[in-house]
């Protein structure tokens, strides 16, 4: 073995080892989790790759076994290996004439018992009888020839662990017995006395029903995990020399090494799939990274390449700066994450960092002040799209289950073939800025969830798919630092004002943000998940407020014009009045000035138009704003033009 990947000789895997050194206590094994992979194995030699099958072939034969008998409802029965003497033992236990043919229930029973050794056969086998869930199984003999019974596909034998019809439940009573009953036998030549088992094949630990496993110590589940970093590594030595070599580079990470990071998570049979797609594309491999992320977003063109994208973020600080204003740090800093975004560092200090999102912003500060504005600005200074945005309200995420809205229902519960809001939506759009708004609302297990996110780059959903965030940025906003409430008591006080200095603001809400994470919700790791990505907003200044109102102004003259056809004009004393009142809530920000706004012109403006018949190409002019009384709010003196007759 390559002492450059910095491996070590594989014997076989664990869970194979496991099967075969049990074979003399258990007579049923189920196996649960990646029995779909291909399998590293070595003697001492170069290693071996094995799918499941050959590899428990592998184990099983030293044992003395003759042959597998591998059955599913679609093949029928088959036998590994598929030799003249493994047809033979097949054919001593089982009768001639039963490879390639699908049994019946009842005749699969039978074949089952017929391998385990039982010395009384079910009732006849024929399609319209069935054996009594307790029928006879014990008193074992031996077979004729030392084989296992390997069960594939067995999740599909019914339709739902959960709820069985009689026929399921009787069937898998009847296997349940046969376990409890199984004797180990012993051979000619071979003194071990070891059960010649059945082996189910199933994806998830409770695919069957959990009594039939849970009913002793018979049969045994077994785990088959996912692959190490280790073995990817070897898997990967492997393969990546059938690729054009790589170019010399800096640095000691060898494209085996890269390809072995970028896989976190995945099987090694996608290893085989990735070097395929690269080879397809006639990529080397110093472009493992790019065949990696072809084959886990299924999207050739990586539009962080572009480059329009840096073109748009070198322009971005201008135009941005234009819409949220006020923010210049925040602003700044945003720019900087993102053209470490944009340039593949982020989290480059780590040894497998391409599987975290592409960038990540905290967005934190007072209420009104641009962040929910500024997260909308970067999706479309990244993508040129302001679709490429999903926004998610973590007040609605409150409750305990609602996570399942994230990623979708477990199966059986209402709601499971949905899927995932935020999986599905990342799977179809792999490329946008995803805003989970108001962080601090979540409840912790969704929480829990962002972990998973930020740390690995993925998440599964309940259907069990794959939804990978290394092209997303993800934003989050929060408002913690500025009040704090009491939980015993209910009362909120403030802990910044509007006119607190800047450093000392940024100072309190980091440290309220580390207190909320550490203390209060007691996850300190997913506060180091966003590390120095914590981009502080201050509150709005009399001037910005000015001009957040001047342009709101203009936005309400354009409004009316567009939907009336009438022109509305202001009078200077009347702007001026409207500026100096609208600008007074800076504890709001910009939407305390609209709100201020709608109050003293939008609502009394629509009053007047409405009640003096203005029309279409009329000149309305707002001479004056007076406060007026609680009862209709502020009123308006205006003057009509009327553009001709009615």
């Amino acid at each position: 073995m390559s002492t450059e990947l910095g491996t070590r000789p594989h014997a076989v895997p664990a869970f194979a080892g496991e099967i075969a050194g049990t074979l003399a206590v258990h007579s049923q094994y189920v196996l649960h989790g990646n029995t779909r992979d291909r399998f590293l194995v070595s003697d001492g030699g170069a290693p071996q790759i094995m799918e499941l099958v050959p590899l428990l072939w592998h184990v099983l034969r030293p044992a003395g076994f003759d042959a597998l008998v591998t059955y599913d409802t679609v093949a029928g029965l088959g036998v590994h290996p598929a030799t003249p003497e493994g047809h033979r033992a097949v054919d001593q236990v089982l009768g001639a004439n039963v490879l390639g043919r699908r049994p019946s229930p009842e005749r699969l029973r039978a074949h089952l018992t017929k391998v385990v050794g039982a010395a009384e056969q079910p009732p006849p086998e024929t399609d319209n009888a069935r054996p009594a869930a307790g029928a006879q199984v014990c008193g074992a003999q031996r077979p004729a020839a030392r084989l296992a019974f390997v069960v594939d596909h067995a999740s599909r034998l019914v339709r739902s662990p959960t709820q069985l019809d009689q026929a399921e439940r009787d069937q898998f009573l009847f296997f349940q017995k046969l376990a409890l009953t199984a004797e180990a036998h012993e051979y000619p030549d071979r003194p071990r006395a070891l059960h010649n088992p059945v082996i189910w094949l199933v994806e998830g630990e409770r695919d069957l029903p959990v009594w039939f496993t849970a009913g002793g110590e018979a049969i045994r589940t077994v785990a088959v995990p996912m692959p190490t970093l280790d073995e990817r590594t070897t898997m990967a030595g492997l393969l990546v020399p059938m690729l054009p070599p790589a170019h010399p580079r800096p640095g000691r990470i060898t494209p085996a090494q890269e390809l072995a990071g970028l896989t976190e998570g995945m099987a090694l049979d996608s290893l085989f799939k990735i070097i395929k797609l690269a080879l397809d594309r006639g990529l080397g491999a110093d472009r493992v990274a790019d065949a990696t992320r072809i084959f886990k977003l299924g999207i050739d063109d990586n539009l962080w390449r572009r480059g329009s994208v840096r073109e748009q973020i070198t322009t971005g600080q201008r135009v941005i700066a234009g819409r949220v204003l006020g923010q210049e740090r925040a602003v700044g800093k945003t720019l900087d994450i993102l053209k470490r975004a944009a340039l593949g560092l982020s989290g480059a200090q780590a040894s497998t960092s391409g599987h975290r999102p592409r960038g990540v912003l905290f967005f934190a500060g007072p209420t009104g002040v641009g962040k929910t504005e500024l997260a909308k600005q970067v999706a479309e200074l990244l993508f040129g799209d302001a679709q490429a945005y999903l926004r998610f309200d973590m007040s609605e995420f409150s409750a305990e289950q609602a996570a399942d809205r994230l990623i979708g229902a477990p199966p059986g519960y209402v709601g499971f073939e949905a899927g995932g809001e935020l999986t599905g939506a990342v799977r179809r759009r792999p490329f946008q800025v995803v805003l989970f708004d108001e962080i601090e609302k979540a409840h912790p297990l969704v929480l829990d969830k962002f972990l998973q996110i930020l740390e690995d780059g993925r998440l599964t959903d309940g259907q069990g798919v794959t939804t990978y965030f290394s092209e997303c940025v993800l934003v989050f906003t929060s408002n913690l630092g500025i009040l704090r409430t009491d939980r015993e008591t209910g009362t909120t006080r403030r802990l910044v004002e509007p006119n607190t200095p800047y450093p000392e603001l940024e100072r309190s809400v980091r440290t309220e943000i580390r207190r909320h994470f550490t203390t209060e919700l007691k996850r300190p790791e997913l506060l180091n998940r966003f590390g120095d990505n914590i981009v502080v907003f201050d509150y709005i200044s009399p001037d910005v407020a000015a001009r957040i109102c001047e342009l709101q102004l203009d936005n309400v003259v354009t409004k009316v014009y567009v939907e009336l056809g009438i022109e509305l004009r202001l009078s200077p004393t009347a702007r001026a009045d409207l500026v100096r009142t609208c600008s007074s809530d800076l504890e709001n920000g910009g939407r305390g000035v609209g709100n201020l706004l709608e109050s003293n012109l939008v609502n009394p403006l629509a009053r007047e138009l409405f009640d003096s018949g203005a029309g279409q190409g009329d000149l309305v002019e707002v001479v004056a704003v007076h406060p007026g009384d609680d009862e209709r709010g502020p009123t308006l003196t205006t003057r009509v033009t009327q553009a001709g007759p009615r």
